[in-house]
């Protein structure tokens, strides 16, 4: 299934229905009044967010939305039928604005959240609300009033409790197949992960958090290189930030440039994120040898920023439980 993140649709609301021109007609009474009824009114557009969505990828084939108009009146009296309210899903974290004035309309993060988005149109009157005492068999009825209609911008920011960062290669996909059921692609050049990808991890028979791998971030990932600049949002309401760096990773000038480089990749984007809290997991110990950066070095500079770090090897799964008693026991509130 192709993930999608941004959509652009049409929504417009029902149409009133229109009002009956209707007189009665009854033996004995050879020139009734009137008893047109009114016109129906039409549905309404109302936006409900939904967890059996993670993505918008159901909008990549349907974009038009358009509720059911209210039937017209009848005579004696009868009313028109009110047109049903159409309903559009979305998952938790759909953001909507109005595409033609950036106006932002709704913000849905709750399970079965609704947003009225469109008002359906009234139904006209049919012809018995005209009577009068000056005017007892008006030939007039309303035709009903029109429903509304916007161009809707739909953007998806992810509702994970924790967020894996770090450059491509750096065991973010294996890590969360590990701590999770989830099973996205895994191999061995840059990239592999082209979309983000969500899982679930047990804390315990009552406790559970989402984690997001969030795919492609590399230097120069907040100006449009490589993937990460599409995916950078999805990280905003995080609460967690799990940052992981390849103890084999090789760099050219201080032993944290990968670090810093990802860290200025977030505050360019959003100085926000860079104050989240984070924490440093220090991955592929299973192959630690002369050729890594030196582990103990490593955590040191870690610790001289404040920042938290624990070594592990999402292959081997070493540390990880470790990982999960240190969330359970820091940032997950009982």
């Amino acid at each position: 299934m192709n993930f999608l993140d941004e959509t652009v649709i049409t929504a417009i609301s029902g149409d009133g229905g229109k009002g009956c021109i209707s007189f009665r007609r009854e033996k004995f009474i050879p020139k009734g009044g009137p008893d047109g009824g009114d016109g129906g009114d039409g549905g309404s557009i109302i936006v409900r967010a939904t967890k059996r969505l993670h993505t918008l990828t159901d909008f990549k084939s349907h974009k038009y939305f358009k509720a059911s108009n209210g039937k017209p009146g009848r005579g004696k009296s009868q009313f028109g039928k009110n047109g049903p309210d159409l309903f559009i899903d979305v998952p938790l974290g759909t953001i909507i604005e109005d595409l033609d004035t950036g106006e932002l309309l709704a913000d849905l993060i709750h399970d079965k959240q609704e947003f009225p988005l469109l008002p359906g149109g009234k139904g006209g009157k049919g012809n018995q609300r005209f009577a009068t005492s000056t005017n007892r068999v008006p030939r007039i009825a309303h035709p009903g009033f029109p429903g509304q209609g916007k161009k809707l911008k739909l953007s998806l920011k992810f509702l994970a409790d924790i967020g894996l960062i770090g450059l491509p290669n750096a065991g973010k996909s294996t890590l969360l197949s590990r701590l999770s059921m989830a099973r996205p692609k895994i191999d061995s050049y840059p990239f592999t992960t082209l979309t983000p990808n969500l899982g679930v991890m047990a804390l315990d028979h009552e406790r559970s958090l989402i984690i997001a791998d969030i795919p492609g971030l590399i230097e120069g990932a907040s100006t449009g290189r490589g993937l990460g600049h599409r995916f950078l949002k999805h990280i905003e309401r995080t609460k967690l930030l799990l940052h992981l760096l390849d103890i084999t990773y090789q760099p050219d000038q201080e032993i944290l440039e990968d670090f810093h480089a990802l860290r200025q990749e977030m505050e360019t984007y959003n100085p926000a994120l860079v104050e989240k809290p984070q924490m440093v997991l220090i991955n592929k110990m299973d192959l630690y040898g002369p050729d890594c950066r030196d582990l103990r070095t490593l955590q040191t500079a870690l610790e001289k920023m404040g920042i938290e770090s624990l070594p592990v090897s999402a292959l081997t799964r070493e540390g990880l439980e470790g990982l999960k008693k240190f969330i359970a026991e820091k940032w997950v509130e009982d």
